[in-house]
């Protein structure tokens, strides 16, 4: 039986894998603010256990077994994240840590109640994928905010949810998934960059667009693609 902590271990090596950064004992530790002492005894029992291959000084890497197990519980977190959005109004700076509280705890009968109340959503309120029951991700192809070329229409995909003061910054700005967003200009010297950004609206509305500036910073951190032909 996986336990709450093993589950905790395993969706953090997860998203240091998907960031491209090594799954290393420090980087656990710093992510989920615990001791090196500590990280290094979970990730022998993981070893031990079939969910990691872990190599002192080196890092780990998540097994099969242990991949599965990781996207259980992000399918579970996400799903509860989204419900706690749509369904409650919890802001989407707050939806994370509550979503933390309550993924330990909901069965597999009340996930799939939930999945479907929410009509089988394939992304969270961040813009991050949700696996399926079976494990399988939906994917978009995006790029960094300061990737995008001058005058290119795009759409705002997805924005990591480290940070909620981070998420609240953004949304001040208009900058929150399925807003459209143009770089008008980049300054190299301050490296700043100016944004339209026309909020998500419904058909039956207009938006207007409006114009913001942002450091290249904000803009690595914001994920976007450009509109389907």
């Amino acid at each position: 039986m996986v336990t709450g902590a093993v589950e905790d271990y395993l969706k953090a090596i997860y998203k240091l894998q998907q960031a491209g950064s090594p799954a290393t004992t420090n980087a656990i530790a710093e992510r989920m603010g615990l001791r090196a002492a500590s990280v290094t005894a979970m990730l022998q029992q993981l070893s031990r256990q079939g969910m990691a291959e872990y190599t002192p000084r080196r890092g780990v890497f998540l097994t099969e077994k242990g991949m599965e197990a990781a996207l259980r519980v992000i399918r579970r977190h996400r799903l509860i994240e989204l419900y706690l959005s749509r369904r409650l109004g919890v802001p989407w700076d707050r939806v994370d840590d509550e979503a933390e509280r309550l993924e330990h705890a909901i069965s597999p009968y009340l996930e799939e109640r939930i999945d479907a109340a929410l009509g089988f959503p394939s992304f969270d309120p961040h813009g991050a994928p949700i696996p399926s029951s079976t494990g399988a991700l939906p994917t978009l192809d995006t790029m960094p905010l300061s990737d995008l070329p001058l005058s290119t229409p795009a759409v705002v995909r997805h924005i990591p949810d480290d940070s909620p003061s981070f998420l609240r910054y953004v949304a001040s700005l208009g900058l929150v998934p399925d807003a459209a967003v143009t770089v008008l200009a980049r300054d190299p010297d301050s490296r700043q960059i100016s944004l339209a950004i026309t909020p998500f609206s419904s058909p039956q509305e207009q938006a207007t667009p409006i114009t913001q500036q942002i450091s290249e910073e904000v803009a690595r951190q914001i994920f976007v693609s450009r509109p389907q032909k």
